[in-house]
């Protein structure tokens, strides 16, 4: 039992081993990554691996339960306090269980939905077709103009007065601005809807008082405890004051709607790693760090802009930016590609409007919160935008190969730690 990985797999250990030197090595863009810390690390592969805990503390249907409870208690209060609600249920594996779990806690199947459409930086399960959100409800999508690519908050209320939806979702994947969540409540009102915030993108800058808080507004707020949290992957679902002053039972819904209507046995591991980012969270040097996050993305969408590269929007009020690539005459899939062989990982995406394919889309998504967590700061932001103009200008291998040594070169400068 106390032989180590290396003995017992040790092709899983090399494996292992790559991934951690292709990360250190190189720098994580993709805005929905970071790098968690050794503490944060430690719980998932605790014991804890190995208890069952069906149902909730104080409730439980297995025996042993004492400190596990104590376990799920503390991570419960840690968000509560950080977002000032009411009530937390940490138990979904991860954001796509707990927004499906927000669904089945307050509609019927064959209701109306409505979110971002997906191919301008929405999410999947906010009524995308091929989700479940999409195939057990009648999904509406809104968009962003054309101008500026920010949410059209007009065709928001048009669509919403049209279609009177159950449920309107209010959160993205890839929007590079801040969200305004009072027009919003004011739209879902105007229908008698449940608004809700999906901050999975975003919670640590709310945290850190660099993005406007939805606790004032949403009814309920989803969000996972990755991405910005720096916490292990893991989703948690929050009804605000107003969520319990619309539906007093909706506390009640959402926890018999994780268990036992969608899942088993929560992971106690996984809720201890959570407990242990809120716990950092609730720190100001946390908020030192989601203040760089942001000034970074600024500082890096200046710089893009600055070598002729067009952004969504025209830059960024958060962590994350889409880069337009057509002006460039490349495709997004090939400019990630030659960035990966640069040592700088991001991802293509679609863009407002897109003329292409998800699969073949415009754009390229990027962000700044793993490079920040490493130290980097505007400086080191300037000279990547110089890096990634380079490799797209250039497209040859030699060029990547030479910005991959540089790469290395920073990151030796800025070891995770």
């Amino acid at each position: 039992m106390k032989k180590t990985l290396k003995v017992v797999d040790k092709k899983i250990y090399n494996l292992i081993s790559l991934e951690a030197e292709r990360r250190e090595e190189g720098l994580e863009m993709i805005p929905s990554e970071n790098h968690t810390s050794r503490a944060v690390l430690e719980p998932l592969s605790s014991i804890l691996n190995d208890k069952y805990s069906e149902g909730y503390p104080n409730k439980r249907y297995y025996g042993g339960c004492e400190i596990i409870d104590k376990i799920e208690e503390l991570c419960r209060e840690r968000i509560k306090k950080l977002f000032n609600v009411p009530y937390a249920n940490v138990q979904p594996y991860s954001g796509s269980p707990a927004n499906h779990a927000v669904h089945f806690a307050t509609l019927k199947p064959g209701d109306k939905v409505m979110g971002m459409d997906l191919m301008v930086g929405g999410h999947l399960t906010h009524g995308f077709k091929v989700n479940f959100s999409g195939k057990y409800y009648k999904s509406i999508s809104y968009g962003v103009t054309k101008d500026t690519g920010k949410i059209d908050y007009d065709e928001v209320y048009r669509l919403a007065k049209q279609e009177k939806p159950e449920l309107i979702w209010a959160g993205t994947t890839a929007y590079p601005r801040i969200i305004e969540w009072k027009k919003f409540r004011k739209i879902a009102d105007s229908v008698g809807a449940y608004l809700v915030a999906d901050i999975a993108h975003i919670a640590g800058l709310i945290v850190a008082g660099v993005h406007p808080s939805p606790t004032l507004y949403a009814h309920i707020i989803t969000t996972t405890t990755h991405k910005t949290l720096r916490g292990p992957r893991g989703g948690i679902i929050m009804v605000t004051p107003s969520g319990i002053k619309k539906d007093k039972e909706l506390p009640t819904k959402i926890d018999k709607a994780v268990f036992p209507g969608l899942q088993g046995g929560p992971h106690q591991h996984q809720i201890a790693g959570i407990a242990v980012c809120l716990n950092d969270a609730l720190k100001m040097s946390y908020k030192k760090y989601g203040i760089q996050v942001v000034r970074n993305a600024k500082a890096l969408a200046s710089s893009l802009i600055s070598l002729g590269f067009n952004l969504v929007s025209g830059g960024t009020d958060n962590h994350l930016m889409v880069i337009d690539l057509r002006n460039k005459n490349i495709l997004g899939h090939d400019a990630q590609d030659l960035l990966d062989r640069s040592g700088i990982t991001v991802n293509k995406n679609t863009i407002p409007f897109e003329p292409n394919s998800a699969f073949r889309p415009s754009g390229i998504r990027l962000g700044t919160p793993a490079l920040t967590t490493r130290g980097m700061k505007e400086k080191e932001m300037k000279i990547i935008a110089s890096w990634i103009a380079e490799v797209i200008e250039s497209r040859d291998n030699k060029t990547c190969l030479e910005i991959k040594k540089k790469v290395k070169g920073i990151c030796k400068l800025f070891p995770i730690l």
